[in-house]
């Protein structure tokens, strides 16, 4: 088999087998020709990369009962039809059937040629997404990194699966701490831009005129108090992927600036005339429908199009009650181990009370209350506050000043990382003055 794939032709008359065998062999393709329906069966593999060409009336087994018979055994391989003038309809009764186009007998050879290395096009790409779904299934382990057993988190594995894979840029909608990030890294880091960096912008946590600076990078002295120049986020996730979450926070400006650069995935730095080539995946987030943001006029509608190339829907919480279990005890798991104690055991009552609650903060807010479940603390619910005197603490758990600092130490650690090391920042991020932040460092000993 050439890379190109393989092409089997079926047909009874001795006359097209030949000339047909010598069109695509002239163009460098591989074929096989055969003289009936029965003699090709025994080839054909579920594997197979290749098309099926086949007459329809044939002795013995003719082209529609092949087509079925092939698709038993590999339901999307392509099969083209040949067929004479006055059997048009039973052509198009094949492509009702599943088969990939029908070409009317005699079939200029330049449209044969065509029409089979479209078909050849799209039974590479099915088998390609087909191998690495498999192996994101059995390598990956999607199930350890997004976790439950609902059907809405099943078909999100299933679809994350697929389109990791596939090199189009995705827009996740969800509520907040739904999962939007999870979703994205997972995209990342089980497609084939693993190896390149996964580099994240929050939209709505920048102020809007350091938004374009932040993507698109600046030259020294392209406005005051850019003293060197700087690399956007855009450069950075060169070979790799760009996260923008909150998108629909970004200024209309830096919208139609974006959108230049997703058509013709070139960046121009702020202050330069210079085009810089990128290849990068941009997955965009939204906590609202975009559509509604374009309807109000605060998100351009070219852009929307632009992003909504693939679209995920991240369920919230309360509607897989059924997996709040399951989140729970790994969140407990992680936190137990982080600050050195065991899990709590929950009783019945703790646990329906909190399946029946609406999670308006999504699996973040569970997140948090593992952690307080853990700390021995109140579980402190939007909507009510559920008392510690209903949970079962480990008796070998440390003492609460021990689990108290241990908790500081790690909240300290976890913003110095979320802010790249920078003092000043972590300080206002914690809101604390950066004198009590060098003290907390010292007393725990934490480098930054």
């Amino acid at each position: 088999m050439t890379p190109i794939g393989e092409i089997f032709l079926v047909d009874d008359e001795a006359e097209i087998r030949q000339a047909c065998q010598q069109t695509f062999e002239l163009e460098g393709y591989a074929i096989r020709t055969f003289s009936s329906a029965l003699a090709v069966l025994p080839h054909i593999d579920p594997d197979w990369l290749g098309v099926v060409i086949s007459d329809v009336k044939m002795p013995g087994m003719d082209g529609l009962m092949l087509l079925k018979k092939i698709h038993e055994i590999a339901p999307e391989l392509p099969v083209i039809i040949l067929t004479g003038h006055g059997d048009v309809p039973m052509a198009l009764e094949a492509i009702r059937s599943g088969a990939y186009d029908f070409l009317e007998k005699p079939a200029p050879p330049e449209y044969l040629i065509d029409v089979a290395r479209r078909a050849l096009d799209a039974r590479r790409l099915a088998l390609e997404n087909q191998n690495l779904q498999e192996q994101l299934a059995t390598k990956t382990g999607l199930e350890n990194r997004i976790l439950g057993t609902s059907p809405q988190i099943c078909q999100l594995r299933t679809t994350v699966a697929g389109l990791a894979a596939i090199n189009v840029d995705v827009l996740l909608v969800g509520e907040t701490g739904a999962g939007k990030e999870l979703t994205a890294r997972s995209l990342h880091e089980c497609g084939n831009r693993s190896a390149g960096k996964f580099v994240a912008l929050n939209c709505g946590a920048i102020p809007a005129n350091l938004v374009e600076s932040e993507l698109f990078g600046h030259e020294k002295g392209a406005f005051t108090h850019a003293v060197n120049r700087r690399i956007g986020k855009i450069e950075l996730a060169q070979g790799g992927t760009l996260f923008l979450d909150e998108v629909e926070s970004m200024p209309m400006d830096v919208q139609v600036k974006l959108l230049r650069t997703l058509q013709e995935r070139v960046v121009e730095r702020v202050g330069s005339n210079q085009t810089i080539p990128v290849d990068f995946r941009v997955i965009a987030a939204s906590k609202i429908g975009l559509h509604k943001a374009v309807r109000e006029g605060t998100f351009r509608e070219d852009l929307f199009y632009r992003l909504n190339v693939a679209r995920i829907v991240i369920p919230p919480l309360r509607d897989r009650a059924d997996d709040v279990p399951l989140l729970l005890e790994h969140f407990m798991k992680v936190m137990a181990e982080r600050f050195h104690t065991s899990v709590p055991e929950l009783d019945q009552e703790t646990l329906l009370r909190l399946q029946q609650y609406p999670w308006p903060g999504n699996v973040r807010e569970l997140r948090n209350v593992a952690q307080q479940l853990v700390l021995g603390l109140p579980i402190d619910l939007a909507t009510e506050e559920i008392a510690v005197s209903s949970i079962s603490l480990p008796a070998e758990a440390a003492s609460l000043d021990e689990l108290v600092e241990d908790y500081e130490k790690n909240v300290i650690i976890e913003a110095l990382a979320r802010n790249n090391g920078k003092i000043e920042k972590t300080a206002q991020y914690l809101g604390i003055p950066r004198k009590r932040l060098y003290l907390r460092m010292q007393k725990y000993g934490v480098q930054k």
